[in-house]
């Protein structure tokens, strides 16, 4: 297991769709660093999370402390929406600087950022794979019906209704980032585990320390939940709407780098404010074809690429947030019918 950047593959065929969409991209500017627009986002997400926890000191033993940590939710997703950029270079050219920027990133909100790399680098390689995708592995949720058929444990028990589940559970998915992160450090394979391992316990001793010096215990408990929950659920509905309800792929079912990025993914419709909620996430077609492209550039690359796609009869989906929930969900139900018919086999 290495962590990697995660970089679309050079055009090796000068008459390849992804090679003759490259060069478009290239001459119109699009995968040009953009140093002005990350100052200014890198430096207002430090600053409200700096404003955050003054905040958090100054309302003290106060009930009006779970605004804050309805706040601070809000500001730990932009701060891993801005560890994703940095991850994938959009930020730096050298290794080193996006490695360095995206750890600190990582620990600041108590993620491992050498598990989140590796496993983020498989799913683009593999979108929507469930052979080689962790992103649609049967963890909890089953992505499929075959994986519904062959589903034991827990993911038998909650694939009935994951449905109606899938967003009371992402309020757990701050927590599972923190625990997925410390399992990780065991593993022996994954690169500088020792480094993430001590930034992940300074944040967590620094986090708790904070929260139960500042607040009685049981207010010290209420912010902890709402903070990591609402955390979750943010970060859950920024993924939710890119590839899930989209087709599900097996190892063997490998279609180009262009087709197996824009199939697999979608679009979400927005203006300014979709952009700097989703991180840019919403453009995610766009995204997985040029993960190294900066995010505000994104918006302008769908141009190019719809009408692309287009010419070549490529299904390029796009449509509004909610109706992305939509689909998901029932994609979601219909994964998990086999498990409410009565005679699937335990």
């Amino acid at each position: 297991m290495t962590s990697v950047t995660v970089r679309a593959p050079r055009p090796e065929s000068s008459g390849s769709d992804f090679a003759r969409l490259s060069r478009k991209i290239a001459d119109a500017g699009l995968l040009e660093r953009r140093p002005g627009y990350y100052t200014f986002r890198i430096t207002a997400v430090a600053g409200l999370y700096a404003t955050g926890w003054i905040a958090f000191a100054l309302v003290g033993g106060s009930w009006w402390t779970l605004a804050v940590a309805a706040f601070l939710a809000v500001v730990f997703g932009q701060v891993a929406l801005v560890a994703h950029d940095v991850a994938h270079r959009q930020v730096f050219r050298r290794r080193r600087a996006s490695e360095v920027s995206g750890r600190i990133a990582g620990a600041s909100i108590g993620m491992g950022y050498g598990w989140w790399q590796d496993k983020h680098t498989r799913h683009h390689a593999n979108p929507n794979n469930e052979d080689l995708d962790p992103d649609v592995t049967p963890d909890l949720l089953v992505w499929s019906q075959d994986q519904a058929r062959a589903a034991t444990g827990l993911p038998r028990l909650i694939g009935r209704w994951q449905a109606f589940l899938f967003f009371p559970l992402l309020t757990l998915e701050g927590f599972n980032l923190h625990v997925s992160s410390g399992r990780a450090v065991a593993n022996r394979a994954l690169k500088h585990r020792v480094l993430d391992g001590v930034l992940l316990s300074v944040h967590c001793v620094a986090y708790l320390t904070a929260l139960f010096w500042v607040l009685p215990p049981g207010m010290a408990v209420a912010f902890l939940a709402v903070h990591q929950g609402l955390f979750g659920l943010y970060l859950g509905s920024l993924f939710a709407p890119n590839h899930k309800g989209m087709p599900i792929l097996r190892g063997d079912d490998r279609p180009d780098f262009l087709r197996r990025q824009v199939l697999t993914s979608r679009n979400v419709n927005g203006g300014w404010f979709t952009d700097i909620a989703l991180g840019g996430l919403n453009h995610q077609i766009e995204h997985h074809l040029f993960p190294s492209m900066p995010s505000p550039n994104l918006r302008e690359a769908r141009i190019l690429v719809r009408r692309y796609c287009e010419e070549l009869g490529v299904d390029y989906l796009e449509t509004g947030l909610i109706a992305s929930y939509r689909q998901a969900l029932t994609s979601l139900h219909q994964a998990g019918a086999p498990l409410r018919h009565k005679r699937v086999p335990a």
